[in-house]
C-alpha cells in the first residue's frame, strides 16, 4: 500500500473521532432488546444516520411469518453498497444491532451512551450493545467513509464494500445474514463480522440446543408403584448425559483459543406437587461443537445416548426437539488473504502482533462460511468479553479501541481493494 493512501486514511479518521463517537452514542440510545425482538426503531434510526452521512440505504424487511417463527416482533436488514473502480472483490461487513436485555446491576443508564474519562484507558462509553456489536456499525461505517475520502484524493481502488447491518444475532442470525444470502441480495467474495480489536477470529465453536421431554404416569405419592416416575427416568437420562460429557472432554481442538467439545444442562423443570408421582419432566441442553466437528451429527449422537438411557425405564416416553443448531466456523481456502491483510495492519496500528485464533462462542459469521465465503471476525471489541462486560451490567467500550480498530479495518480493506 502506498504511503499516500495510508496517510490519507489515517488523517481522515483522526479528524472524525467526535463524529464517530456521536454516531455510536445515537445507536446505543435506541433500545433494541432481543428478546422481545422489536428492533424497528433502531433500524430506522440507523438508516437515518447513514443517510445523513450520504449513503443510499437499502431496507429489506423480513416477512412477518418468518420474524414470528424466530421469536421476534420485527426485523429489517440494512445494506449499503459502494463500488470502487472496476473488478476486484466484494467484501461484506456485518454487524448486528439487536442486543440482550440489560438486566439488573447497572451503575450507568444502559441506554445513555454515557462517556467516562478513565485515567488509564481514556474515554470509555457505557451502554447495552456498545461493545456487542453496535460499536462495529461505527467501525465499518467510518472505515468505508475513509476509503471514499481517499478515492476522492486520487487513490485507485477496485472492488466493492457492503455494509450489512442486521437485527437477529441474539436469535441465531437466520433472518439476518442467512436470509440476505439465501435471498440472493448479496454474493460477497469475502466477509468480515463484528469482532475484537486485538485478535482475528477465524474459527469458533458450533452450538446445538435440544429440549428433552420425559413423560410418565401420575399417581398418589402414598402408592408410587401405581405410577411411572418421569423425574426418576429423567435423572437416569441426565446421568448418562453427564457420563457422555466426560467423553466429549476428550475431543480436543487444534485451534488456538478453543479447548474441547462441551455439554451443559442449563434448564430443568417437572412435577405436579410434592405428594404426586411426577408425570412430566423436561430439560434443555447445550452442546458445543469444536471446529473439527463441522458436519458431525452431534444431535444424532445425543439421541442415541438419550434413547439408550430411557430404555431402562419401562413405560417412559421421551421426546427430543431441536431448539437451535449453529454450525462451527472453520477456515476456508482464501481466508489467508483476509487474515494477512488484517494481521499486518493491526500490528502496525496496535504495535503488537495480532494473530488468528478461535473462540468458544458462536456467531453470525458461520452463515457466510456456510455459503463458501471466506470469513473472519474483526472489529472494535475489547481483548476479552469480561473486560467489556459484554452481556453483563455496565457493558462498555474503550473509545480508543474503536478508533484504532477503524483504522485497521480501513487499511486492510484498502489493501484488499488494490
Amino acid at each position: 500500500m502506498s504511503s499516500s493512501l495510508q496517510q490519507s486514511v489515517l488523517s481522515f479518521l483522526d479528524a472524525e473521532h467526535a463524529a464517530q463517537t456521536r454516531f455510536l452514542q445515537e445507536l446505543v440510545r435506541v433500545p433494541s432488546d432481543n428478546p422481545s425482538g422489536d428492533c424497528a426503531a433502531h433500524g430506522a434510526r440507523a438508516q437515518a444516520l447513514l443517510e445523513q452521512l450520504g449513503f443510499d440505504v437499502e431496507v429489506h424487511v423480513v416477512q412477518e411469518e418468518l420474524v414470528k417463527a424466530n421469536g421476534m416482533i420485527s426485523a429489517a436488514n440494512l445494506i449499503v453498497r459502494k463500488r470502487f473502480g472496476s473488478g476486484g472483490p466484494t467484501i461484506a461487513l456485518n454487524a448486528h444491532g439487536d442486543v440482550v436485555p440489560p438486566g439488573l446491576g447497572w451503575s450507568k443508564d444502559p441506554y445513555g451512551g454515557e462517556i467516562v474519562q478513565d485515567a488509564e484507558h481514556g474515554p470509555v462509553m457505557y451502554g447495552r450493545g456498545v461493545a456487542v456489536s453496535k460499536s462495529d456499525f461505527a467501525t465499518y461505517t467510518w472505515a468505508l467513509l475513509a476509503l471514499i475520502a481517499a478515492e476522492k484524493q486520487g487513490a485507485v481502488l477496485n472492488g466493492a464494500i457492503e455494509l450489512q447491518f442486521t437485527y437477529d444475532e441474539e436469535a441465531g442470525g437466520d433472518i439476518g445474514p442467512r436470509w440476505i444470502l439465501e435471498q440472493g441480495l448479496s454474493k460477497p467474495d469475502y466477509a468480515v463480522s463484528a469482532g475484537f480489536a486485538y485478535g482475528i477470529t477465524s474459527a469458533h465453536n458450533g452450538c446445538l440446543h435440544l429440549e428433552v421431554t420425559v413423560k410418565g404416569k401420575q399417581a398418589h405419592a402414598a402408592m408410587p408403584h401405581t405410577g411411572i416416575d418421569a423425574i426418576e427416568a429423567a435423572t437416569g437420562i441426565l446421568q448418562a448425559l453427564y457420563a457422555y460429557r466426560t467423553e466429549l472432554a476428550k475431543k480436543k481442538s487444534a485451534v488456538a483459543g478453543i479447548d474441547h467439545a462441551t455439554l451443559n444442562v442449563g434448564l430443568i423443570k417437572g412435577g405436579i406437587n410434592t405428594n404426586v408421582v411426577p408425570d412430566l419432566a423436561s430439560f434443555r441442553l447445550d452442546r458445543r461443537m469444536i471446529p473439527e466437528e463441522a458436519g458431525f451429527d452431534a444431535e444424532g449422537d445425543l439421541r442415541r445416548v438419550i434413547d439408550a438411557a430411557a430404555a431402562r425405564y419401562p413405560g417412559i416416553e421421551v421426546g427430543v426437539q431441536r431448539i437451535l443448531l449453529a454450525e462451527p466456523l472453520a477456515e476456508l481456502p482464501g481466508v489467508e488473504k483476509l487474515i494477512g491483510a488484517f494481521s499486518r495492519n493491526a500490528e502496525t496500528i496496535l504495535g503488537e502482533p495480532v494473530k488468528a485464533h478461535g473462540v468458544p462462542l458462536y456467531t453470525d459469521a458461520r452463515h457466510y462460511t456456510k455459503q463458501g465465503i471466506p470469513t473472519i471476525l474483526y472489529g472494535a471489541g475489547p481483548r476479552t468479553l469480561m473486560e467489556a462486560r459484554g452481556h453483563n451490567s455496565d457493558e462498555n467500550l474503550r473509545l480508543n479501541d474503536l478508533f484504532k480498530a477503524t483504522k485497521v479495518v480501513a487499511l486492510a480493506l484498502a489493501e484488499l481493494l488494490q
